[in-house]
């Protein structure tokens, strides 16, 4: 499969703006406005969005579309991390969160850092370490490696470290600071802000890798901790109500904002239908497989093929659906603004209430029974092509 199919950045054939996402959509910020009601205003200020402002000046690659391969993007010196860097901005993404892809020479380490927005790090490539000050002066350092997730406190001081001499680490970091930037307006005020957050810290085992399991009920599930380790080790919680044999478990990290779950496909299966709002950015952890998407109403199914380093994100409302195609189980990273502790959005209320419901009963997901034909046939036709027996009979014809 190599590097991950690209896909059109206007998704909505035939439906002009709509195709896009709100903040893709509109005139420069800058313009001439022309005479009204006997005056004229020379190069007005309106329709701002001072977070693309900042990333102009920040001056390193902005990569975008429907999803990319982040361990194929190509990144530049950043001097604010004294790292290289690059912006990957989705369609889907939404209003309130970015991505941030870094990338740490052998042997280097960032600048210093300290912010006010949550951040949520995913580990693409490499092996090293983080550590983070917390307002008391106390350090906790944690070893990470590929597949390692984990989240910076609010406003803590922190540095990450490449624990090798050789290769290059890669990670991607999940940001609400679009939000932050767009309301506050203030860099100073978001980058050299002493107010501390001691609460966001918890207990020091949180960085340890220890956590607290919560249990609700399938599919909200809570893992509490600062840092997991390996996710591709990580223990799932059985999720019936979302696909054959699939289980899931979802993050509470750091006590923040940010949403992180996980969800693992076993060989054969394929995930329901679903949708939501825009944001959640999906990244592929082991395997490989599919997603396909499509608009309400619309015949076309649209697929992104994707592997371990890929990240996609949905649109607002758009139907998508996850096939592993892989010879083992796939896991699948999902991390968004507003998470089940915290939803602070009426919209991501309603999809954690309605993930698991149809959506002929006012929830969010289509049921085997309701999807198109054609997802099936295609799905057997794919496992055939690479020799992998599927084990959707059993869900499709249950005894």
């Amino acid at each position: 499969m190599g590097v991950a199919r690209r896909v059109p950045h206007a998704d909505r054939t035939g439906r002009g703006d709509q195709a896009r996402d709100a903040q893709e959509v509109g005139p420069p910020a800058r313009a001439t406005a022309g005479a009204r009601e006997g005056r004229a205003v020379s190069d007005p200020r309106l329709l701002v969005d001072p977070y693309k402002e900042w990333v102009a000046k920040e001056a390193i690659p902005v990569h975008e579309g429907f999803g990319l391969d982040l361990l194929a993007l190509d990144v530049a010196p950043w001097p604010r991390l004294e790292a290289k860097g690059a912006f990957a901005h989705l369609t889907g993404r939404g209003d309130f969160i970015d991505m941030q892809v870094i990338d740490i020479a052998p042997g280097g380490k960032t600048a210093p850092q300290r912010h006010l927005y949550e951040e949520v790090v995913y580990v693409l490539a490499g092996r090293g370490s983080t550590s983070v000050e917390s307002p008391s002066g106390e350090r906790h350092s944690f070893e990470w490696q590929t597949g390692s997730l984990f989240a910076i406190p609010l406003n803590g001081s922190y540095r990450h470290y490449n624990g090798s001499g050789t290769e290059p680490a890669r990670f991607v970091a999940v940001t609400d600071l679009p939000l932050i930037l767009n309301v506050f307006r203030d860099e100073d005020f978001i980058w050299n802000n002493p107010r501390a957050f001691p609460d966001r810290f918890g207990e020091a085992r949180r960085f340890r890798g220890d956590g607290t399991f919560l249990p609700v009920r399938p599919g909200r599930h809570m893992w509490e901790t600062n840092f997991v380790p390996d996710l591709r080790k990580f223990e799932l919680k059985e999720w019936k109500a979302r696909g054959a044999g699939g289980s899931n478990i979802m993050f509470v990290l750091a006590d923040g904002t940010m949403h992180a779950h996980m969800s693992e496909m076993p060989v054969g299966t394929y995930k329901k239908g679903h949708r939501h709002g825009a944001d959640f950015h999906v990244f592929a952890v082991t395997g490989e497989g599919y997603s396909l998407y499509w608009w309400e109403g619309e015949k076309e199914l649209r697929r992104f093929d994707w592997k371990h380093g890929c990240v996609f994100a949905p649109a607002d409302r758009l139907y998508h659906q996850h096939f592993n195609a892989s010879p083992e189980p796939a896991r699948y990273l999902a991390i968004a603004f507003g998470g089940l502790r915290y939803p602070t959005l009426a919209d991501k209320r309603a999809t954690f209430m309605g993930m698991d419901v149809s959506v002929k009963e006012g929830g969010r997901q289509i049921e085997y029974e309701d999807e198109d034909p054609r997802i099936r046939r295609m799905y057997e036709a794919e496992l055939r092509k690479r020799g992998i027996p599927s084990r959707m009979d059993a869900v499709f014809q249950p005894a």
